[in-house]
């Protein structure tokens, strides 16, 4: 089915799967397996051995750090205890482009866990992947509403089941030191370039910025685009500019380009970089700048939590601790989310029995609480949408990310994890590094990007 059209039902169906399920629900380095940092890991179920007890299953992603990729050992070590079969994760952020070498050479790991549903799809034509059936398929349907489940469809066969969600729309700020400096959060995307241009008049430094990342540098870049663009255009023409039939050099494109670089990244007095530029800065490195006050905001997803410093407080009211405001818009409320899909390379029955667990809401709730943990009880970074989780998992900031899921109007998909991967994973993270760079216009880069789109 065509991207174009899961768009508009995850318009309509995102909010309310999210919710329902509420109420039901970095690091360089591999990380292979779960290290002793989690105080107690969730107890596992009686044990209900499987035929394929003994077998291994090899799962590659791209969350590496301590928190995320040893939750998910975390999780992954209670199925393992319950069934027999080994399950191994190994997590590098630079797994969407290792992935393109391992396929071609044949080694593949059993299951992929895709941040970009267009490079699943584009794998699945391909041939590479095995359809999702069986178990599994009924555990992602019941467990996924259908504008989530939708991502993981190519041409009408479902590939891959969604394991995480991400909103998008946020800002982090501390409440304190907002008060304290005479700041109020900015109802409206107006108001938001407003209060930058006053926080600079005053000296203070607004924003925290990095996107490198990699071969991924540039995508933090983008996220900024697609949450101005659901600001300042319509929500037909954001389908459109994902399905390819709104250029990126349209006017649309280019305005919301233009206020990203203009009115916040390369505003004089704008940015505080910690690696000395907003290229050479890492995403995952704003949390402390943030907490330091080296600046007032950083805008980023509800995963962020994990990449706060331990000790973190939440939302709490206490002096110095960290919340979140809505990404503000002028008119209407959208949002932007993303998430993960894990998809299989091996046809066999422990992987296949693997893909049910992480399909439903049991390896939800055991990541939730094993990343909680290791977070020391904080935000723990991760949020589904699976139905059937407890909502007491969740911390009161968590809670505040399904509120504003809720009364959103319009909800959409990141747009670059849509896009053929070419352009999506390749030439729109590129170019937005190089026109923030200088290296390029604005007009050059987005022409460069629309050059780039697959025929």
């Amino acid at each position: 089915m065509r991207n174009s059209v899961w768009l508009k039902l995850f318009a309509l169906l995102m909010v309310f799967g999210l919710v329902a399920a509420a109420c039901s629900s970095d690091s360089d380095e591999e990380t292979v397996a779960g290290d002793d940092s989690v105080a107690e890991e969730p107890a596992a179920e009686e044990s209900t051995l499987s035929e394929f007890a003994g077998e291994t299953v090899a799962i590659f992603g791209p969350e590496s750090s301590d928190e995320e990729a040893g939750a998910i050992n975390d999780a992954l070590a209670i199925f393992a205890a319950q069934s027999g079969i080994n399950v191994e994760y190994t997590g590098n952020r630079d797994a969407s482009t290792i992935i393109n070498t391992q396929v071609a050479a044949g080694t593949p790991p059993d299951i992929f866990i895709f941040p970009q549903p267009g490079k699943l799809a584009a794998f699945a034509r391909n041939g590479d992947l095995i359809p999702v059936t069986g178990t599994a398929l009924e555990t992602a349907n019941a467990a996924w509403a259908e504008g989530w489940n939708g991502f993981g469809v190519v041409d009408g066969t479902q590939y891959g089941v969604p394991i995480k969600a991400d909103l998008k729309s946020l800002v982090w700020y501390q409440p304190d030191v907002f008060e304290a400096a005479g700041y109020t959060v900015p109802t409206t995307l107006t108001g938001l370039v407003d209060l930058t241009d006053e926080m600079i008049g005053n000296g203070d430094t607004p924003w925290c910025i990095g996107i490198e990342s990699g071969d991924a540098t540039g995508w933090t870049a983008t996220d900024w685009i697609e949450d101005i663009m659901l600001r300042t255009t319509t929500p037909e023409n954001y389908d459109a500019w994902v399905a390819g039939d709104l250029p990126f050099s349209s006017p649309e494109v280019t305005a919301a380009t233009e206020m990203m670089v203009n009115d916040f990244f390369n505003k004089p007095g704008s940015v505080f970089a910690a690696g000395g530029s907003i290229s050479a800065t890492p995403f995952g490195d704003n949390g402390q700048p943030l907490v330091d006050g080296q600046c007032f905001m950083h805008r980023q997803a509800s995963f962020y939590a994990s990449f706060l410093p331990e000790g973190t407080a939440f939302a709490d009211g206490s002096a110095g601790a960290v919340d979140v405001f809505y990404f503000p818009s002028d008119e209407g409320s959208p949002v932007l989310a993303a998430g993960t899909l894990a998809a299989a390379f091996t046809d066999n029955g422990a992987t296949a029995e693997v893909m049910n667990y992480l399909a439903g809401a049991e390896y939800a709730t055991n990541r939730q609480v094993a990343q909680a943990a290791r977070k020391g009880g904080g935000a723990s970074g991760f949020l589904s949408a699976a139905a059937g989780q407890d909502a007491g998992i969740y911390l009161p900031l968590e809670e505040s990310f399904i509120s504003i899921m809720q009364n959103a109007g319009v909800g959409r998909f990141d747009a670059s994890d849509l896009m053929p991967a070419a352009v999506g994973a390749g030439t729109f993270w590129s170019e937005m590094t190089a026109i923030i760079n200088g290296d390029v216009t604005i007009e050059e880069g987005l022409a460069n990007i629309d050059a780039s789109w697959p025929s």
